[in-house]
């Protein structure tokens, strides 16, 4: 990786108990003013963020092993980043390219036919979330079809909009009370090797099998000639970052294609160097109909994609597809700019590198106590699902006294999963090796400390 500069030392400190007395007060300002709906995972407020340290408003420097949920790859403050939306800026904010186009909303859809997947011929919509993104998918899967069932899986996330709630699994905190949701959503098996059943002869179930269970009853309850798409995560995120069975995603790759569906591979979270490849599609050569795109795209600002064969996309009717804020030039020119930082950092290079610091350290912590039932992911994208002792019952208390622990000693770590029992890793890509180590350490000890084992925690700096 080219050498970074960062303008705040990379260094984990702590000048106060978390959260600090700011914070604190502004957490009572917060109950008056802010909707009680909208949760934080860490109870301090940020003032200035660089790499991959997160300064409070009291002064505590945190280890980010977030990213604002895998946004901020290239850091929160990459200089060429943020030269590059202020460079915009002072031109001009917005115009809406459904009125008055411009140049930025093209080149981000070149530089996206250009990295992801396929030679084929390829369009680009852009808009705000990831949650736009997939609903958008769906409705140029539905236009091109002529179907209307969609198939999505157990444990996914797809977002909070109506219908990307419907896409998701989870219930809590997602769709409570929210419903009802759009209809003609089915879903079906995932592959999630550690909680899959044995096959009768006691051999493990293969990525194959489970897609042929999907498949099957995808065929009895649905009909394949109903089916406009199949969504799919290629590595499951808020589910509990559950990395398929190899063989799962190219077996509903190659029967989506056979059936005239339309294949949607949801790289929200797993796109742009995240898991050591440009996208986790490419892990087993998998080449979706359409992705949708958005996190990691512009560096924190918000952005996101449909990007998918051309014949698809070309199919809506003109006037079908955009938004007043899709492909904000702003956001456009930050993308370019990030999109090149990946390129010159080789990121995904770094991605591995993290994955493999993390990943050894980790799987020593799980031979050291019971209650790590697994160690999993690719790049950094990692995950440590919680069991309780000596079984795979899941462990959501242990997991979330972890994460408390962790943020005790200035570490931010996030939580996840179905079952609430897996801490996620998602540290910006430029993090260094000595702040992931030391991150790595804090986040030992916290579960050390949980499990009854070698209970001291590392302390930071003050």
């Amino acid at each position: 990786m080219t050498s970074i500069e960062y303008r705040l030392p990379q260094q984990r400190r702590l000048v106060t108990a978390l959260p600090g007395p700011r914070s604190a007060a502004l957490t009572e300002r917060r109950r008056t003013a802010v909707g009680a709906g909208v949760a934080s995972s860490v109870p301090v407020y940020a003032a200035d963020v660089d790499g991959g340290i997160v300064v409070d408003v009291d002064g505590n420097a945190l280890i980010d092993l977030g990213s604002g949920i895998a946004v901020t790859s290239v850091g929160a403050s990459d200089p060429a980043v943020v030269a590059a939306a202020q460079e915009q800026v002072a031109h001009f904010t917005h115009t809406c390219f459904m009125v008055t186009p411009y140049e930025g909303y093209i080149a981000v859809a070149e530089k996206l036919a250009a990295l992801t997947p396929g030679d084929h011929a390829k369009r680009t919509v852009l808009f705000n979330s990831g949650a736009e993104a997939v609903e958008n998918a769906v409705k140029i899967a539905r236009v091109a079809t002529g179907r209307s069932a969609v198939v999505v899986f157990d444990h996914a996330y797809h977002g909070r909009t109506n219908l990307t709630m419907a896409l998701t699994a989870k219930n809590q905190p997602y769709k409570e009370g929210f419903g009802p949701f759009a209809p003609d959503i089915h879903r079906v098996p995932a592959s999630y090797p550690f909680r899959e059943g044995r096959n009768y002869d006691g051999t493990e179930v293969t990525g194959e099998q489970a897609a042929h269970r999907a498949i099957a009853q995808i065929d009895k309850q649905i009909g394949a000639h109903n089916v406009a798409a199949i969504v799919l995560e290629p590595i499951q995120g808020e589910g509990g970052f559950i990395v398929p069975a190899k063989g799962f995603l190219p077996t509903l790759v190659d029967w989506a294609k056979a059936n005239g569906i339309v294949f949607v591979a949801d790289e929200v979270q797993t796109g742009f160097a995240r898991t050591g490849d440009w996208f986790a599609s490419n892990d087993e050569n998998v080449v979706p109909d359409l992705m949708t795109l958005a996190k990691g795209i512009a560096g924190g600002m918000p952005l996101a994609a449909v990007t998918g064969r051309a014949e698809l996309i070309d199919a809506v009717h003109g006037g079908g597809l955009g938004g007043t804020y899709g492909g904000n030039p702003v956001a456009c020119a930050a993308a370019l700019a990030t999109l090149d930082r990946i390129e010159q950092l080789d990121l995904c290079g770094r991605a591995r590198r993290i994955e493999q610091i993390a990943t050894e350290r980790l799987r020593a912590l799980a031979a050291d106590v019971d209650i790590v039932g697994e160690v999993r992911g690719r790049g950094a994208m990692l995950a440590v699902e919680f069991v309780q002792p000596g079984t795979r019952e899941p462990n959501p208390e242990a997991t979330k006294a972890i994460a408390a622990k962790a943020l005790e000693q200035g570490v931010i770590v996030l939580t996840c999963g179905t079952y609430g029992n897996v801490v996620r890793l998602l540290p910006p890509l430029v993090i260094s090796d000595e702040l992931l180590t030391d991150g790595l350490d804090v986040l030992a000890a916290a579960v050390r400390d949980v499990a009854g084992v070698r209970p001291t925690l590392a302390g930071a700096t003050r």
